[in-house]
């Protein structure tokens, strides 16, 4: 039997793609919103020094702007309109959903359906805004600051409140604009500006590597390693973002007018990788941040003082392939995803749906027993995910450290764009599948009109 990829593959034919005209127009208005994105991140913002913006980000080389600035599309390196990129309302995101996991009003207020989720969404976005003033106005402050000097030509207030007010706006209307790509087009729309900005990136990365091969900086037979390890990769996450725990559920049998029935049978499907990319991107930047406050501190400290002392050895143990930062790093993503999966995943609740419905585990009592056991299913796929995303963001980093990898390259950026590619072919998948569907009705109508006819 075929499996699920190579019928996915086989049905994929420019002759459906010509027929749908519905999923085209989808697809011409998520192409044409990237490239907004991508020309609204070369406009920059009032009042930058480009030479001095430049050498800010030379001496912050490995830092939580470089995480960042991965996500962006290279807006943050550029300073541009939108060089905040997306992550205020993920972050935004992710506490609200945090938030509504512990509050018991916000967790009512998601029960509500419809009208619950649109309050949870407004809030969300109350949220992304406080978060864009924040940090517009502490990277206002930190470019007037840097290094003793400025990259700003005309600091003051004045420029502080245009940086807030530009920095804010054009967050929001990235926010908006995925909003959009997810209504009238294809995929997750804020998942796509994510991944974007990332891909973009790619060439000026690859160019890199290459170039590196050429003068000699780097060996051929390393670049060969690093192009096939990344193939592996990619590979790796496709088998395991699709791995999942599928647990039995029976349903008790039904009396119909035939007759009894047999029992009903379902399953329950428990990722492997329930947490998705959050565990990765949580642990790099509590880690980058100390790296990247040590070098903004640093940098007008002079002379064998205990402060430049700690500022060196801060940098040092947290540099991208030193032991302290492997270890912390590991650990970090396999807290958050224990963490974040016990807030996604309800067994309590999972277990009182299953009683409620009559659904029950073969073997297993229905009520507490079920909630252990799920619990105990799912403790241990979680050990295998935490695992797999360890592995495939600690392998990168340590060849970032030793093969001078461009920072793009992580495994994190190889997680996000594997799983929105995965999505987005899926979601395209499914258009076509309406849209051949919704041809076998039309001509069921047409059929039974002249049958009626007749």
């Amino acid at each position: 039997m075929a499996s699920a990829a190579e019928q996915m593959a086989a049905s994929l034919s420019l002759a459906n793609f010509a027929k749908a005209t519905d999923l085209k127009k989808r697809l011409w208005f998520t192409l044409g919103a990237l490239i907004v994105f991508r020309m609204l991140s070369f406009v920059p913002l009032p009042g930058i020094d480009p030479r001095a913006l430049g050498t800010l980000f030379e001496t912050t080389r490995g830092g939580v702007l470089d995480f960042f600035n991965m996500f962006s599309g290279g807006s943050l390196e550029r300073m541009s309109l939108i060089a905040l990129g997306v992550m205020p309302y993920i972050t935004a995101s992710i506490v609200m959903q945090l938030a509504s996991s512990m509050s018991p009003t916000l967790a009512a207020l998601k029960k509500e359906g419809e009208s619950g989720r649109k309050k949870i969404n407004q809030y969300t976005r109350y949220g992304t805004v406080l978060l864009c003033a924040i940090q517009g106005y502490f990277m206002a402050v930190a470019l007037e600051t840097w290094g003793g000097g400025s990259a700003v030509i005309d600091p003051g207030m004045m420029f502080r409140i245009t940086v807030v007010i530009s920095l804010v706006g054009g967050t929001m209307f990235l926010m908006w604009l995925g909003e959009q790509i997810t209504s009238r087009g294809v995929g997750n729309g804020i998942s796509l500006i994510i991944m974007a900005g990332i891909v973009a990136q790619l060439p000026t990365a690859l160019a890199q590597m290459f170039e590196g091969g050429r003068t000699g900086s780097l060996d051929p037979f390393v670049i060969l390693v690093i192009v096939a390890l990344a193939v592996v990769l990619i590979l790796f996450i496709c088998f395991m973002e699709r791995a999942q725990r599928r647990v039995l559920i029976q349903y008790p049998k039904r009396q119909t007018a035939r007759g009894q029935i047999q029992q009903e049978r379902s399953h329950l499907p428990l990722k492997v990788n329930t947490a998705n990319v959050i565990p990765p991107i949580f642990a790099s930047s509590l880690l980058l941040m100390p790296l990247t406050i040590a070098q903004f501190a640093g940098q007008d400290q002079t002379g064998d003082t205990w402060w430049s002392e700690f500022v060196i050895t801060v940098t040092t143990a947290l540099q991208h392939g030193a032991p302290l930062y492997m270890f912390l790093y590991g650990a970090g993503i396999v807290f958050f995803c224990f963490f974040y999966t016990s807030v996604v995943f309800n067994p309590e609740e999972t277990a009182e749906n299953l009683k409620k419905y009559g659904g029950f585990i073969p073997g297993i009592r229905p009520g507490k027993r079920t909630e252990e056991y799920l619990d105990y299913v799912l403790t241990r796929v979680t050990v295998v995910g935490a695992a797999y995303l360890t592995l495939t963001c600690l392998i990168p980093e340590w060849l970032i450290a030793r093969a001078g990898i461009p920072f793009y390259l992580g495994g994190t950026s190889l997680i996000i764009v594997v799983n929105v590619t995965m999505d987005t072919v899926s979601q395209i998948q499914s258009h076509l599948i309406a849209h051949q569907y919704g041809d076998l009705i039309k001509k069921a109508k047409l059929k039974g009109g002249g049958l009626r006819g007749r």
